[in-house]
């Protein structure tokens, strides 16, 4: 069971968030783009073998989370630190998919005290002009950010007139999707039911300064990637595990931006090794 409640942030803003319960180590779970909070059903049973306990909540602007436009990836720290603060929660793991994954970099660069170990999955890196960004990336996702790049008004014209591309997505990705982590099309559609604000916003973090190095990291890191990647290409992944430190990154060959979330079981009993 998940309950779900309501931080306040003190400003008239709020975070909705989810938590598993329990008295385990506690394992923070950063969503990816776009979709609501909720933590990832389909590593319940892994995670309850090994007696974790998943906190999560709805980035600004998604879900029950109030918006806040302009928000930069640092962001994520503090409002992490508010909802740990109001949960009780002192020290713990940070998980992040796709877009989740700089998130989950901020917490682990940004509360070097409180957050044991990271594990991130199918991460985009920061972006710069200095090596091939876009490399290996899908005509639409190179579409969307170099519209970011361009500004939040360049970004909302794209986003209104952008259609969904099947064709980001590897066959291994729409296998995934239609079997074993399917649970992903459920929080994605509440996650737009607002209009693209969550995701433009999410957008231009990405490809502006993040306000952290990930070289910042000193806490254990876990980088799964996958090598057919169209969204996050693998040279993501690859450039993040130079940069950090303590990194260690398994690459999947055969698997795409989804598929790659089947090797999820495992980063959970790294991760439990680690908190």
């Amino acid at each position: 069971m998940v309950n779900e409640s309501d931080v306040d942030l003190g400003d008239g803003t709020t975070l909705h968030v989810y938590d598993t319960g329990g008295t385990g180590p506690v394992v923070v779970w950063h969503h990816g783009t776009p979709n609501i909070g909720a933590p990832p059903s389909p590593l319940f049973p892994a995670a309850e073998r090994l007696g974790l306990r998943w906190v999560s909540y709805d980035r600004p602007g998604y879900g029950g989370s109030s918006p806040r436009p302009g928000r930069d990836v640092a962001s994520a720290a503090s409002d992490v630190e508010k909802v740990a603060d109001a949960l009780g929660i002192e020290r713990f793991a940070v998980y992040g998919h796709s877009g989740g994954g700089p998130h989950a970099l901020a917490c682990a660069a940004l509360l070097p005290e409180r957050v044991s170990a990271m594990v991130g999955v199918a991460s985009i890196a920061p972006y710069s002009d200095s090596w091939d960004w876009f490399a290996g990336m899908s005509a639409a996702g190179v579409g969307s950010l170099t519209a970011a790049l361009a500004g939040r008004e360049e970004k909302e014209r794209h986003e209104a007139t952008a259609e969904y591309d099947a064709e980001m997505f590897t066959p291994s990705d729409h296998a995934a999707l239609a079997d074993d982590w399917k649970w992903l099309l459920d929080v994605v559609g509440p996650a737009l039911e607002g209009g693209p604000g969550a995701l433009i916003d999410d957008d231009l973090a990405y490809v502006a300064p993040w306000g952290f190095q990930p070289s910042d990291v000193k806490a254990p890191v876990l980088l799964l990637h996958g090598g057919a990647d169209r969204i996050a290409p693998v040279g993501h992944g690859e450039w993040l595990a130079r940069q950090c430190p303590t990194a260690e990154v398994r690459v999947f060959p055969e698997d795409g931006h989804i598929s790659v979330l089947r090797q999820g079981e495992a980063a959970l009993d790294w991760l439990a090794t680690q908190s």
